[in-house]
């Protein structure tokens, strides 16, 4: 198998785990601790409300996703989405190549991480 369909196969099966574990989340959420980067500076960390954003998203209400943590909720949907078009196009016998990390790209990622920090350190989250 050429590796942009395995790619494919693995990131849309990954994509369908998810989302039908979807109404699992809940539950596999339960008792976890607090965060202790916030715990311990009193700020939130990169990460904060993640957990709750992407329980937001299973149960479809994606305002509250946003609301939580914008970059969680962005990567989720672009996730699910994705490995489903990957899955779909690699069942039609065409491959999925991962993009190549340049500069701009890397710029981007770093402005959005930054980006939805300052988010999270004015909403309190």
């Amino acid at each position: 198998m050429r590796p942009g369909r395995q790619l494919a196969f693995l990131w849309g099966g990954a994509a369908l785990l998810c989302a039908a574990a979807a109404p699992l989340a809940p539950a596999l959420a339960e008792g976890m601790s607090p965060c202790p980067f916030r715990a311990l500076v009193g700020i939130p960390c990169l990460t904060c409300g993640s957990t709750r954003a992407l329980l937001a998203l299973s149960r479809f209400d994606v305002g509250a996703a946003f609301g939580w943590n914008p970059l969680a909720a962005a990567a989720g949907i672009l996730f699910v989405a994705g490995g489903a078009i990957a899955l779909v196009a690699a069942l039609a016998g065409r491959e999925v190549r991962a993009p190549r990390p340049t500069p701009v790209l890397r710029a981007g990622l770093v402005l959005a991480a930054a980006a939805n920090w300052a988010f999270l350190v004015a909403a309190g989250r």
